[in-house]
């Protein structure tokens, strides 16, 4: 579906990281981890990467609005978008993608997430706690600090309101202070330790290129089946 929406509001969420939200079109439909282009009209500044980005829903299919949420970089997409007042459209074109909640409820899920990649995860266990699914699912949420994290209010309220959703926040800076949750980076013991048994879960793995890799790599070192393992890479752009 390619259409136009209406921007109708904006908030910085975390550092660096601001959400945009727009109207949704009359009978538009996704699932939720999917995502859609956005292409800006008429941008008052452009340069070689041009004027569409992809970017997942961080809203649920059933919220009344559609939202994207991004790390804020110094380019002429984000400086633009930044700067569009409320009521300006942009155009959309989606939604794609199967990074989506398996459907088998007794089969738990473990998200292993790196900082702006959590965006898609927020849609599913926003909807996942709306239908009151009875799916076992675990988030580990990785940030520099938690002034890094977005949704860290949502997730905790999801928590609150689902009980089979645990909620991990992890910061991997060691002088961080008077935090409660996991520090360091996502290894083994850390996955154990929120992880009753490796073999039984479906993993999704999201955010940079290389934390991604290397969360990868480390499950099938602990022999999870590889066919278990469903993957997003979000670029820094």
């Amino acid at each position: 579906m390619s259409t136009n929406v209406k921007l109708v509001d904006k908030a910085v969420i975390a550092r660096d990281t601001m959400a945009f939200y727009f109207e949704k079109p009359d009978g538009f439909t996704y699932r939720a981890g999917q995502f859609a282009d956005y292409t800006l009209i008429n941008p008052s500044e452009t340069d070689e990467e041009g004027n569409t980005r992809a970017f997942s829903f961080i809203t649920a299919p059933y919220e009344e609005r559609i939202a994207v949420a991004t790390r804020m970089r110094d380019t002429a997409f984000k400086r633009v978008l930044k700067e569009l007042p409320n009521g300006s459209e942009v155009k959309l074109d989606g939604p794609y993608g199967d990074f989506t909640l398996h459907k088998t409820e007794s089969i738990p899920a473990v998200f292993i997430i790196g900082g702006i990649g959590v965006t898609p995860v927020r849609s599913m266990i926003a909807q996942a706690t709306q239908d009151k699914s009875l799916q076992q699912i675990t988030l580990l949420h990785a940030n520099r600090t938690a002034a890094d994290e977005p949704f860290a209010e949502d997730f905790a309220s999801f928590a609150a309101n689902n009980p089979n959703f645990k909620f991990v926040p992890v910061v991997t800076d060691s002088t961080v202070e008077d935090w409660n949750g996991e520090r360091g980076h996502v290894d083994e013991e850390m996955i154990r330790r929120h992880v009753s048994d490796l073999n039984v879960p479906i993993y999704y793995l999201s955010g940079p290129e290389g934390m991604v890799k290397a969360m990868r790599q480390l499950l099938v070192s602990l022999n999870v089946n590889e066919d278990n393992i469903k993957t997003e890479e979000f670029p820094g752009y």
